[in-house]
C-alpha cells in the first residue's frame, strides 16, 4: 500500500474554469448529425495508405487494448462511464458487435490486457475482469486491484499499460493547471505496481498530464507523451515526448516546461538544467495522447520503430493545432524528424474528429480511437 498522503496543501492553483468551459464548448461540441463515411475523405495520408471505419457507435472511445482472441477493449473518459468490447467475428476488419461491459464507472479511461484478464483504470482505482473474452455478454462484477489513487477529477483520467517487467504502469496527473504538491508525491507522476496492486510506487516525477506511453521494443525503456500547462500563450509551452531511461527521474513540472521554459510562478528557484528535457518538443497545446512504436510488417520498412502519436487537438488556441497523428523518427534515442502522418480531422475550420489512442493489430494495420465522433478507424497500407 502506498502510504503517507496528508491533507491537500498547495502554494497556488490557477485554473480559469469559465474560460476553459467557453472555449472547450466552442471548439469541441460534436455535430448534431451523425458522422458520415464521406468525412474520411478529408484525412490526408502518405501515398498507399487507406483509412476506413473499423467500428462506429462506440461513444467517447478512448484508450484501446487487444485481447488474446482479437477483442478490442475500449475505455472512455466521459459520458456514461462505460467500457466496451469490440468484436470482429469474421475477420473483415469491420466490427460485428460492440458489447457494453460496464457503465457508471468513474472515467474508466485506461485499459490493459494480460493473461486473459482485462484491467481498467478509473480515476481512483483499478479493477480487473478475469477470463473476460469468454463472458463478454455477461462479465459480472470486476475484482478490485487497488484503490490507493487520488480522487481528483482534474487530470484524473488514467492511461494503463503493462511494462516489460510485468508491472502495471499508470499516470497520476497534476490536479490543476499549474501547482506544486510537495505533500503527495503521487501527483504529476507515472506510477507502477504489481498486477495484484501491491508495491505501488512512483516511477517518474514532474509529469503534468501523461495520457499515453509505450516501451521501446529493444531497450524496454518507458517513453511517454506529456501535455504542457496552459496560459503561457499560444505557442508555449510545447507538449512533450519523453524518455525515462530509469526510475526516479524528474521531468520538470511545475518548475520547467519542455526543457527550457521556466515557469513564471514556480521556476524562479529551479534551473531547467536540473530536469530531464524532452526527446522531442511537440506542437504547443496539441494534446498529445496515445503513442506507440510501430512494429508491424504491413507499413513500408521506413516506418519500423517510428513513434506514432495521436494529437487530440488544442482547445485554447485561436488557431487550433493538432487533430492529427504525427510520426517521430529516432536514431540512438534522439529524434531526427517530427512530421505529420495523418491529418484532416479538422477540415475547413470544422472539427469532426479527435484522435485519442493507437493500437497495432497483428496484421500490422493501425487502429485509431476517436472520442469526439465515437468511432474507431483502421489505417492500412495497400501496395
Amino acid at each position: 500500500m502506498f502510504q503517507g498522503f496528508p491533507f491537500y496543501i498547495s502554494r497556488r492553483v490557477y485554473l480559469p474554469g469559465l474560460v476553459y468551459l467557453l472555449l472547450a464548448t466552442t471548439l469541441c461540441t460534436p455535430p448534431s448529425h451523425a458522422q458520415k463515411r464521406g468525412q474520411l475523405s478529408h484525412i490526408q495520408l502518405p501515398p498507399g495508405f487507406v483509412i476506413d471505419i473499423y467500428a462506429d457507435k462506440v461513444p467517447n472511445a478512448r484508450s484501446l487494448a487487444l485481447g488474446e482472441q482479437g477483442t478490442v477493449f475500449v475505455g472512455t473518459r466521459s459520458g456514461n462511464g462505460c467500457v466496451y468490447a469490440v468484436v470482429d467475428a469474421d475477420g473483415d476488419f469491420h466490427a460485428d458487435k460492440v458489447y457494453t461491459l460496464a457503465c457508471e464507472m468513474n472515467s474508466p479511461n485506461g485499459v490493459a490486457f494480460r493473461n486473459g484478464s482485462l484491467f481498467v483504470a478509473e480515476v481512483n482505482r483499478v479493477v480487473r475482469w478475469d477470463n473476460i473474452e469468454s463472458k463478454l455478454k455477461n462479465p459480472g462484477k470486476p475484482a478490485l486491484v487497488t484503490e490507493q489513487l487520488p480522487n481528483d477529477q482534474h487530470h484524473g483520467w488514467k492511461y494503463l499499460a503493462f511494462g516489460p517487467d510485468d508491472k502495471l504502469y499508470l499516470p497520476v496527473g497534476a490536479p490543476c493547471n499549474i501547482c506544486e504538491r510537495l505533500d503527495d508525491r503521487r501527483y504529476a507522476s507515472i506510477m507502477r505496481m504489481n498486477a495484484d496492486g501491491s508495491e505501488l510506487e512512483v516511477f517518474a516525477s514532474g509529469i503534468r498530464n501523461s495520457v499515453g506511453f509505450a516501451f521501446h521494443p529493444s531497450s524496454k525503456e518507458l517513453w511517454f507523451t506529456d501535455n504542457g500547462r496552459d496560459w503561457l500563450g499560444d505557442n508555449l509551452p510545447p507538449d512533450e515526448l519523453n524518455r525515462a531511461a530509469k526510475a526516479g527521474l524528474h521531468f520538470g513540472y511545475p518548475y520547467c516546461h519542455a526543457g527550457d521554459v521556466p515557469d513564471p510562478e514556480f521556476g524562479q528557484d529551479n534551473a531547467c538544467a536540473d530536469y530531464v528535457p524532452p526527446v522531442q518538443k511537440l506542437g504547443a497545446h496539441v494534446a498529445a495522447l496515445g503513442m506507440l512504436f510501430y512494429q508491424g510488417n504491413m507499413f513500408p520498412a521506413v516506418y519500423r520503430d517510428k513513434i506514432l502519436i495521436a494529437e487530440h487537438g488544442s482547445w485554447n488556441r485561436p488557431d487550433p493545432l493538432g487533430y492529427r497523428i504525427t510520426a517521430v523518427s529516432l536514431e540512438d534515442n534522439r529524434a531526427t524528424d517530427y512530421s505529420v502522418f495523418a491529418e484532416g480531422w479538422r477540415h475547413n475550420g470544422e472539427v469532426w474528429g479527435r484522435p485519442v489512442d493507437l493500437l497495432e493489430l497483428p496484421d500490422g494495420s493501425l487502429l485509431v480511437s476517436d472520442d469526439y465522433a465515437g468511432k474507431i478507424y483502421r489505417i492500412s497500407y495497400k501496395q
